[in-house]
């Protein structure tokens, strides 16, 4: 074990320098910048792991190989799908795990995910989200497993969840992992209360980490190696792609929907302040054009805007608000980069709620959002977005210290 940390902690730091190295000269090379900061042709100068062709695909030869995927697994500014291109590279390529909302990213939140096979090529697709009975023996059955996934940046955010499942299953079975990893939209910020009591520990509060991680999914997937979270301390034998010409202070468009809720930048950089609205009655937006850019609530005391939710594509079965009218905020016109995690939303609407018993639809649910149920508590104790900062900062601080081990790319800080 003492090896191995040795050589993982070698190998984040080489990797570490190789990335700000790539930096230094992209940055050098765009007319007119000195910060990254600015928002420079990142979608041009950026490698995800998965355009790295080079770096993995020695690793997948003569084996038999799984991989975790779906719609955000694209390799290129021709945006082709991975599986594509593993079977154009004659990768013997067996099956591909479904994370939440499926393989093309079309199911609803919280909606089973069956196993199923892709249309396109044929691939046997499976599913770890809500538990596969047969994923053992899926996973003895290959020798490398690939995770490319597009994370968001918020603890609540499946996708970190699935990881995590497939280092257990590679752990448990002696398999080897590659993460290819990809850019945090939201990477530019650690915030939020961090996870202590495993009695919330759920899918969308799997890790003891803040709630706005500040991580990449290929740092994550060192933090949870090095501190031993996985079952019985096990260690997963992992590499990991790093991005190329990236760092946490860059603002990051998504260029593939992660899900059908999250439909461009703005929607992803609200994400981490409206997704606690989840335990509330509250709509955020599903059911219209503009998810996580709106809010609203069938009275008019919330605002003079007005919109209606009713049944759009991955937006159907579970819609607050559904077909009434919503009166509440526009958000459509903020700048997305200025975005960062705020509670003045989910405060500004218990202020204004009539019956504030009502408030809080799903309490329980709203606890795993956040990871704790001191934050409900003291919303209902009618406490500052400040004074409720103030009793996680000793949290936050400890974990800042834990996340600084791990970080693959230079920090905001």
């Amino acid at each position: 074990m003492q090896k191995r940390t040795v050589f993982m902690k070698t190998k984040m730091k080489y990797m570490y320098v190789s990335t700000l190295f790539f930096l230094f000269l992209s940055v050098s090379c765009v007319s007119g910048s000195s910060s990254s900061k600015e928002k420079v042709s990142e979608s041009e100068t950026i490698l995800t792991g998965a355009d790295q062709l080079d770096a993995y695909l020695p690793l997948l030869e003569g084996k038999k190989v799984g991989m975790m995927g779906n719609q955000t697994s694209i390799v290129g500014k021709e945006k082709k799908h991975l599986v594509d291109v593993l079977f154009e590279n004659e990768v013997d390529l067996r099956f591909a795990f479904a994370p939440e909302h499926g393989f093309r990213g079309e199911i609803e939140r919280g909606e089973a995910v069956s196993n199923d096979v892709d249309e396109k090529t044929g691939l046997p697709l499976y599913t770890l989200y809500g538990g596969n009975e047969k994923q053992d023996s899926i996973v003895q059955s290959v020798d490398v497993m690939i995770f490319d996934l597009q994370d968001v940046g918020a603890r609540f955010y499946t996708y970190i969840t699935s990881m995590h499942h497939v280092m257990e299953l590679c752990a448990k079975h002696g398999k080897k992992l590659i993460v290819l990893d990809r850019p945090n939209p939201n990477g530019d910020q650690v915030d939020g209360p961090v996870r202590k009591d495993d009695k919330f520990k759920s899918n969308v509060s799997f890790h003891k980490i803040a709630m706005i991680h500040g991580l990449t999914v290929g740092e994550l997937a060192y933090m949870i190696n090095g501190e031993e979270w996985l079952e019985g301390g096990k260690e997963c034998d992992l590499t990991v792609i790093p991005v190329q010409n990236y760092d946490h202070t860059m603002q990051y468009d998504l260029p593939v929907v992660p899900s059908p809720s999250l439909p461009n930048a703005l929607s992803v950089r609200l994400y981490m302040s409206l997704c606690l609205f989840e335990g509330t009655d509250v709509s955020v937006g599903r059911g219209t054009d503009w998810p996580f850019q709106v809010i609203g609530y069938p009275d008019p005391v919330f605002g003079d805007f007005t919109f209606t939710p009713g049944e759009k594509a991955g937006m159907s079965k579970h819609v607050e608000g559904k077909n009434e009218e919503n009166y509440g905020l526009d958000l459509r016109d903020l700048v997305p980069e200025n975005q960062k995690f705020t509670l003045k939303y989910i405060l500004g609407f218990y202020d204004k709620m009539p019956n504030k018993e009502d408030f809080f639809a799903r309490p329980e649910f709203f606890d795993k959002l956040a990871g704790t149920d001191e934050l409900r508590e003291q919303i209902i104790a009618g406490l500052s977005e400040e004074e409720i900062r103030s009793a996680w900062k000793e949290d936050l601080v400890a974990y800042k210290k834990m996340r600084a081990k791990y970080l693959l790319y230079e920090d905001f800080e």
